[in-house]
C-alpha cells in the first residue's frame, strides 16, 4: 500500500512540475539548518533566476535568543525537471546569544563580573552558494567568500528543507 502512495505522490508531482509552462516561480517553505537553526524561506522565480529570502529569530529571555537573514540571486538548472540545480550568490547575517552557566557560576562565587555571562555568535558575510533541489526537498550548502563581521562564525553554511512552488 506504502509504494501505491510512494508512487502516485511521484507521479502528480511529475505532472505538476510538468503543467507549469509559466516563466514566474513562486516558493514557500522550511528549513533547518547552521548558523540558523530554523528559517522560513520564501522564492521567486523567473525563467532561470531566482531570488530566495530566509529568516526567522527566537527570543527566549535576556541572552537567549538567536536571529538569522539570508538571501540570495541563483541561476537555475534544469529547471523542467523534478530535480533541479541551483548555482548563485547570496549574504546573510545571523547573530546569538546563549546563557553559560559556567561563566555565570564563576562570576556569582566571585562577587563580580570577570566574564560575560552569555556566549555569542555573529557574522555577516557574502557567500557562493548551492542548492539541489528534488521534488521541493533540498539542501544548500554555501561557503563564506568575504566575512564583512564575525565572531566565532562556521566555515560552511548548510541547509536542508522543504519548498513548495506555486
Amino acid at each position: 500500500m506504502t509504494r501505491v502512495a510512494a508512487t502516485l505522490i511521484l507521479l502528480l508531482s511529475m505532472l505538476a512540475h510538468a503543467q507549469n509552462a509559466s516563466p514566474w516561480r513562486f516558493e514557500a517553505g522550511v528549513s533547518a539548518g547552521q548558523p540558523t537553526p530554523v528559517m522560513i524561506e520564501a522564492g521567486i522565480g523567473y525563467k532561470a533566476l531566482t531570488l530566495h529570502l530566509e529568516g526567522l529569530g527566537i527570543h527566549k529571555g535576556e541572552n537567549d535568543f538567536w536571529c538569522g537573514f539570508r538571501g540570495g540571486f541563483d541561476w537555475t538548472f534544469f529547471r523542467e525537471l523534478p530535480f533541479r540545480v541551483d548555482l548563485g550568490v547570496g549574504g546573510g547575517y545571523e547573530f546569538a546569544e546563549a546563557p553559560n552557566k559556567m561563566h555565570q557560576a564563576l562570576n556569582k562565587a566571585n562577587g563580580a563580573m570577570y566574564l560575560y555571562p552569555y556566549n555569542y555568535k555573529e557574522s555577516l558575510d557574502v557567500s557562493a552558494e548551492m542548492r539541489i533541489h528534488l521534488f521541493g526537498f533540498f539542501t544548500q550548502i554555501a561557503y563564506p567568500i568575504y566575512y564583512f563581521m564575525k565572531h566565532d562564525e562556521p566555515a560552511i553554511l548548510w541547509r536542508a528543507g522543504y519548498l513548495a512552488e506555486f
